[in-house]
């Protein structure tokens, strides 16, 4: 495996010399920077994972990562000098592919909190607290590929909802009765949406609501993000009778991920961050009613 990325590259360790090279980088990031102590950051698991290592155009080692047997990816360490040149990307979809390779459908990984937006780029979402590991706080991440899961509450919802609009590539599709309040307008999602916009990629985000009049008058957080990024989101509002008789909201990404919830006055649904198909259906059922849904005229005071 060879991934070449911007003056840099990503192979499968196999040998003891990129072994012990990316033990040095680990070393460095976690012993050195992070204070981490050097018996908790070498354990078993070394021996029992493969490991990828990224390296500059000299051959110098930049950054390391491992999978596990049970599918646990962990020691995802980059070099200061490296940070924000899409090594951590590159690493951690080098491990993925190993993942594919060993039939491992699911992905597992303790991340630290500053981290975590890299992870929910590649679909994995946070579930439980904050917990801390080695003097770090951390939260723990999973990702299903090519299967559905529950989401059982309003803070699972809140975490689906994240990574879904950072995995997405350019198109979300968002249909709700009102901006569910206590889920879009909570800060973490809306820094989601807010990194969608801004990450110029021509993103897109089209909201269908059910009732148009009660995000407005509550001066839902959504539309106020909307006023600034105006060219990022277009909003609707059904006007068929057929359509505002739909109970349901769903979230929707052009990156194989969703969330369906039956009643749209609930937060417990069903998601996936990997079932391509079914993401494409959904979007193909939101697009005709949104072309025979009235634009939302009483928001053109917000700039939208």
């Amino acid at each position: 495996m060879s991934a070449p990325g911007a003056g840099f590259s990503v192979a499968t360790v196999d040998d003891a010399d990129a072994l012990a090279a990316a033990y040095a980088v680990r070393s460095t990031v976690f012993v050195g920077e992070q204070q981490v102590p050097p018996a908790l950051e070498r354990d078993a698991l070394d021996t029992l994972s493969r490991h990828v290592i990224a390296r500059d155009a000299d051959g110098r080692a930049i950054g390391t990562g491992r999978l596990g047997p049970d599918g646990r990816i962990g020691r995802l360490a980059v070099l200061a000098g490296w940070r924000g040149r899409g090594v951590g990307d590159a690493l951690l979809r080098a491990l993925l592919e190993l993942a594919d390779a060993a039939a491992l459908r699911t992905t597992t990984l303790h991340a630290q909190l500053a981290a975590m937006d890299l992870y929910a780029r590649h679909g994995f979402v946070a579930h439980g607290p904050v917990f801390d590991e080695a003097g770090i706080a951390h939260r723990a991440m999973r990702r299903v590929d090519g299967a559905g899961f529950a989401v059982d509450d309003l803070d699972a919802a809140i975490d689906v909802s994240v990574t879904l609009v950072q995995s997405a590539r350019r198109h979300l599709w968002l249909r709700s009765r009102d901006l569910d309040p206590g889920l879009f307008d909570r800060p973490e999602v809306l820094r989601a949406f807010r990194r969608f916009a801004t990450a110029g990629r021509g993103g897109v985000v089209q909201v269908l609501l059910q009732d148009a009049s009660a995000p407005q008058r509550e001066h839902a957080p959504l539309l106020a993000l909307a006023q600034r990024l105006p060219s990022a989101f277009a909003f609707r509002a059904v006007d068929d009778a057929v359509d505002r008789s739909f109970a349901g909201a769903f979230l929707v990404n052009d990156n194989g991920g969703f969330l369906v919830r039956a009643l749209g006055h609930r937060f417990d649904g069903e998601a996936a961050t990997r079932q391509p198909g079914q993401a494409r259906q959904l979007a193909m059922q939101f697009a005709p009613v949104w072309e025979r849904s009235r634009p939302c005229t009483e928001f053109r005071a917000l700039g939208i």
